[in-house]
């Protein structure tokens, strides 16, 4: 398949809205080896589908941290729905493939239940804490248009832009 470019903030790609998948086609299944190739060239532990710009609402992530063996291929999170979330949360630095080398605190419920389709098609649902958790509940923020620029300030976001301009320049040269 291919390693496919990630979109980085700013770009408006990342705030589009997503569409639900209605059946597993051909291009759904191409669409999820792509990410699986992207997300494991970036080193990423999840990756959204807008996050190489396209808007189909699937996640992916890494099958040891959900829960697999690591031979098995990334978890598919089509049409995700976050069914709940606990009540105790913390605060931890979070990075993320569009935002390269930047790290932000973000207060998270430590524990969340997730329902979704499959790869397959079917419907599982899944529930983690900590560290899965998190991954699970920052995927899914990036299908509803959420970043990690709005857990920040102004003056913090300023900073970041400035950054992410700088490291575009640098690779461009």
């Amino acid at each position: 398949m291919a390693v496919l470019p990630i979109v980085v903030w700013p770009d408006p790609r990342l705030r589009q809205e997503t569409r639900r998948v209605t059946e597993i086609t051909d291009e759904i299944r191409t669409l999820y080896r792509d990410l699986v190739d992207t997300m494991y060239a970036h080193n990423g532990l999840g990756i959204a589908a807008i996050q190489v710009g396209d808007p189909t609402a699937m996640f992916l992530v890494e099958p040891e941290l959900a829960g697999a063996s690591a031979k098995d291929d990334p978890v598919a999170f089509i049409n995700p729905e976050i069914l709940w979330t606990s009540e105790e949360s913390e605060k931890t630095d979070e990075g993320c493939l569009s935002f390269p080398g930047i790290y932000v605190p973000v207060e998270r419920p430590v524990a969340a239940r997730v329902r979704a389709l499959g790869i397959d098609g079917e419907s599982f649902e899944i529930e983690g804490e900590g560290l899965l958790a998190r991954c699970l509940l920052h995927e899914n923020d990036h299908l509803t248009g959420k970043l990690l620029v709005d857990f920040v300030g102004p003056l913090k976001r300023q900073m970041i832009k400035r950054k992410l301009g700088k490291q575009t320049e640098t690779s461009a040269a």
